[in-house]
């Protein structure tokens, strides 16, 4: 049997506690890594990126089967999980650290990307500002922003108050997306 052939895309669109959690639950996602991406300092640290002065934003590393998820599917739950028409800024998140980009592996994926964008700018009242920038560095994060949400959501208020209502849209939304197993 042919092993899969995988497809990795960064995300950036606010927290990553926040969006590494939808993206977890989706189907034919295989690895989901928090980290920072966007900026030119290599290996920050957490603090150093949440100064605002790295130029690097909270992101994702995902790692999917296209098979079973195409990136046009992946890139509608991001449009719909976060605020795309914001400028550095996701809720009560303010700072570059935050801003909502989509970093292109491909050529391929960059045109999937802008269609994608276009095709979902008619659900905002404002235009969606997300920066679709090439791939340059990905740096994963420190290992206790890893499976953030699963590990902390009963001792820590921000995943109830502020992840578990994306949780629900997620659920709502794209229910069919999601894992038996999150469901």
């Amino acid at each position: 049997m042919a092993e899969a052939q995988l497809e990795t895309i960064t995300l950036a669109g606010g927290c990553f506690w926040c969006t590494e959690a939808i993206f977890q639950r989706l189907k034919g996602v295989i690895k989901v890594e928090s980290g920072y991406s966007g900026g030119k300092m290599e290996n920050p640290s957490y603090e150093e990126v949440s100064s605002g002065d790295t130029g690097h934003a909270e992101a994702l590393r995902i790692t999917f089967d296209p098979k079973i998820i195409p990136l046009e599917k992946l890139l509608d739950v991001f449009w719909a999980t976060h605020d795309p028409t914001t400028l550095n800024k996701q809720g009560n998140d303010v700072g570059t650290q935050y801003r909502s980009m989509i970093f292109f592996a491909s050529e391929e994926q960059k045109a999937v990307i802008e269609k994608s964008k276009s095709t979902h700018q008619s659900e905002f009242k404002d235009p969606i500002v997300t920066a679709i920038e090439p791939f340059e560095n990905f740096y994963k994060a420190e290992d206790y922003h890893q499976n953030y949400y699963n590990q902390n959501h009963d001792n820590n208020a921000y995943c109830p108050l502020v992840i578990d209502p994306k949780i629900q849209k997620l659920l709502h939304e794209f229910g069919d997306l999601v894992k038996d197993e999150y469901k």
